[in-house]
């Protein structure tokens, strides 16, 4: 009797491994050749996946192959060792992407078995674009977008498969941090949970499971936390700078909350809260900046132009 029990459980797992391999993401289409979609393109390819890279034009597309192999070469030097094995290394990984600028014709073409979408953060542009990929995808194929800010569901419901759609946020620079927060919407199955799950862990990250909740669990935090280290400024209730110091010798921070807004770009965080408060106009913690809105209208928006709240001059 112990022996077929053993017997049977071994068949089952023969069973459930194939099952398991046979619904395991093996071809994956990026939608967007920015930062994080050439970012998510590297370590999917990375990790032995087939990627194809989609933006609008080939221009975009080979600066974001460049971008691709400038990230890959830095972590052939840290992981391989000889100049040769480390040009073998970025290469082995960049044939694995391909690239395409009809975000349809790719998805169909590849049969994909994901799309990650990581676009302008614009809902009616991300709604037109599943709209359009939900009719030309394969049914198997599922759907995910990488938004830091925008709900899910609301861009799922452009589509007819909220079964097969949920969310992937990657993490700036996707190559470095370690963190992807895999969402599900009302309409998620269990298997798409899943194999989104299975994809994060499978691409080297450590997966955080959450609802569609604005912001998720990061930005539904962090988010709050710098808009109320500004409106302490505005309350003169603090300065800036005694602001940053207290939270970084106090709380341990690497990096205090004004400085971390430069960083992140005033007028990502103004989008952000803007588009939270016109959702839910009655929670405080959404609500406008006008000091921040004021310097995101001065053109002020932080490292990138050179000077936000405080000033960066160039090196």
């Amino acid at each position: 009797m112990a022996a077929l029990r053993r017997s049977a459980l071994s068949l089952l797992g023969k069973y459930q491994s194939r099952a398991a391999s046979s619904d395991a993401i093996e071809h994956v289409t990026v939608i967007g050749g920015g930062l994080m979609g050439s970012g998510i393109a590297q370590v999917a390819a990375q990790t032995k996946h087939r990627v194809t890279l989609v933006d609008t034009s080939e221009d975009i597309l080979t600066k974001s192959v460049k971008r691709i192999e400038q990230s890959l070469t830095r972590v052939a030097k840290k992981k391989v060792e000889g100049e040769e094995a480390q040009r073998k290394f970025v290469t082995d990984v960049t044939d694995r992407i391909d690239t395409a600028t009809d975000a349809c014709a790719a998805v169909t073409a590849a049969s994909s078995d994901l799309v990650v979408e990581a676009i302008v953060e614009n809902i009616g542009i991300k709604r037109d674009l599943f709209a359009a990929l939900d009719k030309a995808a394969p049914e198997k194929t599922i759907f995910a977008s990488n938004t830091s800010s925008l709900q899910i569901g609301d861009i799922a419901s452009a589509t007819s498969r909220a079964d097969r759609f949920g969310g992937l946020h990657f993490f700036n620079p996707v190559p470095v941090m370690k963190l992807v927060e895999v969402v599900s919407i009302d309409g998620t199955s269990d298997a798409t949970y899943q194999s989104l799950e299975n994809f994060g862990k499978a691409v080297g990250k450590h997966t955080v499971k959450c609802r569609d909740t604005p912001g998720f669990v990061v930005n539904r935090l962090l988010v709050p936390y710098l808009a109320e280290a500004v409106r302490m400024a505005e309350r003169g209730d603090a300065s800036l700078r005694d602001i940053d110091s207290a939270m970084k010798l106090g709380a341990g921070h690497p990096m205090g909350p004004i400085e971390l807004l430069d960083y992140v770009g005033l007028d990502t965080t103004v989008f952000i809260l803007n588009g939270w408060h016109e959702n839910y106009p009655e929670n405080p913690l959404f609500a406008p900046s006008p000091m921040l809105s004021d310097l995101v209208a001065q053109g002020r928006l932080g490292v990138k132009t050179g000077h936000g709240f405080y000033e960066y001059p160039k090196k």
